[in-house]
């Protein structure tokens, strides 16, 4: 018998990867937890093993994208001391989630209205998480005179989010700029928004 070849690990990753292609060709309600396990060559078993539902699934496959951006924007008020060089690597780890989990992304923007309220509050308390971050950077940057102090915080901080984040309904692998050039321009407009004469 050929099922469960796979390692815990790597079981989980090919659910994930087959879900996201069959959820983008018919939609979240248009495949069953059958049709995934068919396509992952394992049985429920496999499946409820790594997730108690379909609704779990999609949880996890928003998860690993906003804990990605949350985790280096975490790392990135850690290891430096300058405003604009937190914001900078922020910015570098948030145009690159568009890249690295492009599918992911795509999913979970057509289909989040399914999410169950356990997982919406979940999901929110990690970006409210990530628009503190940002918001309490640009503070940091006014404060200490290195960003421009008539700015309003949080006009500030949600034009950055809303400009990044639009991104992924736009941005092709095979485009003419690659990811980390689309984020060398993101980390120009907006430094150069916020930064003083200083």
């Amino acid at each position: 018998m050929q099922r469960w070849r796979c390692r815990p690990t790597e079981l989980k990753e090919k659910i994930i990867e087959k879900s996201l292609t069959l959820f983008e060709q018919h939609g979240y309600h248009g495949v069953s937890v059958n049709e995934i396990v068919k396509a992952c060559g394992t049985s429920k078993g496999g499946f409820y093993h790594h997730f108690s539902s379909k609704d779990e699934l999609l949880f996890v496959i928003h998860d690993y994208f906003i804990s990605y951006v949350l985790t280096n924007a975490q790392e990135a008020i850690s290891a430096s001391t300058h405003p604009a060089e937190k914001m900078k690597k922020i910015i570098q780890s948030f145009v690159k989630v568009f890249d690295l989990y492009q599918p992911h992304i795509s999913v979970f923007y057509q289909e989040s209205i399914y999410l169950k309220p356990p997982y919406v509050e979940a999901i929110m308390k990690k970006r409210k998480m990530y628009k503190e971050i940002i918001f309490s950077v640009i503070e940091e940057g006014i404060e200490k005179g290195v960003f421009r102090s008539e700015l309003p915080v949080e006009i500030t901080g949600m034009s950055i989010l809303g400009m990044v984040n639009w991104s992924y309904k736009w941005y092709k692998r095979d485009g003419g700029k690659t990811i980390d050039e689309i984020g060398e321009i993101y980390i120009d407009l907006i430094l150069h928004a916020l930064l003083t004469d200083k």
